[in-house]
């Protein structure tokens, strides 16, 4: 699964928002571009503390959108929503995909159930824009993802991870929401090794629920091992009141671990700045 392609790149733009340049493709990831604010009256409700650290218009062509889930303000608050629907492409859960599909907008809205996977190459399922940049063979495919425990899936919602394939391109795994190393270890037994590992960690917590909703630091070392990565990406770590851990923690947990690539497993990407990440 792994290929010898060279690099990607990416921005970071706040909370689990970056710009994924990949195999020509420049993919947004989870769109969030409110100020800050708090979204509601109640103890659950979510906070935001800081905007974007990149304009939205500053950030160039994007050909697509990637939704881990459409209904936390901290994946697809207001105005990424509406910025999403303004692309050619958004790729989403079926959930997401009903729903934004009622929102208006130019975008093709596209959900995918568990581990099926988009043809990027394709003009009449992804439209020529997106198709006429993407490499022959270039597949999204949709991953599971948990969202904490069990017991709280109907309440908390679908939500999936991605991941990016290309014929002589690295492949590139976009964990999502997902707080168990277990969904990661079955991705890896269904799909191998990866190049590169995009993990939404900061251990999110609300008041109602005694458990991490996201990866916490030392889980997503034991998912980034799990899965070979050659190098980590460490999203959705900042920004938001309610992520318990922040991207010290990450750099605790990842401390002396190195890639194959050399230097550290763990990307050192400053929010706001381009950063090529070698592989």
């Amino acid at each position: 699964m792994t290929s010898s392609a060279a690099s990607i790149a990416i921005t970071v733009v706040g909370g689990p928002t970056a710009l994924l340049e990949w195999a020509g493709l420049r993919l947004l990831l989870d769109p969030t571009f409110d100020e800050p604010q708090r979204y509601g009256p109640d103890d659950d409700d979510l906070e935001k503390t800081a905007g974007p650290a990149v304009a939205f218009d500053d950030l160039g062509r994007i050909d697509a959108a990637l939704v881990s889930h459409h209904h936390h303000e901290d994946n697809l608050d207001q105005q990424g929503r509406n910025l999403a629907l303004t692309l050619p492409l958004v790729v989403t859960t079926p959930a997401g995909a009903e729903d934004l599909g009622t929102r208006g907008g130019t975008a093709r809205v596209i959900g995918l159930a568990d581990d099926e996977e988009l043809a990027l190459d394709d003009p009449l399922v992804v439209g020529s824009a997106v198709a006429g940049r993407a490499p022959a063979g270039a597949r999204v495919h949709a991953l599971p993802a948990q969202h904490g425990p069990d017991e709280w899936a109907e309440r908390l919602g679908p939500v999936c991870g991605f991941l990016l394939t290309a014929p002589g391109h690295p492949t590139v795994y976009v964990s999502g929401d997902n707080s168990e190393v277990s969904v990661v270890e079955t991705i890896v037994a269904r799909y191998g090794a990866v190049d590169a590992a995009v993990l939404f960690a900061g251990a999110a917590r609300v008041p109602a629920i005694d458990a991490a909703l996201t990866l916490t630091a030392a889980d997503a070392r034991a998912a980034a091992l799990a899965l070979g990565a050659r190098r980590v990406i460490g999203l959705h770590v900042d920004q938001w009141t309610h992520f318990s851990e922040g991207r010290d923690a990450l750099e605790r947990e990842f401390a002396g671990l190195e890639s194959p690539a050399g230097g550290a497993l763990l990307a050192h990407t400053p929010m706001g700045s381009r950063t090529e990440v070698a592989l």
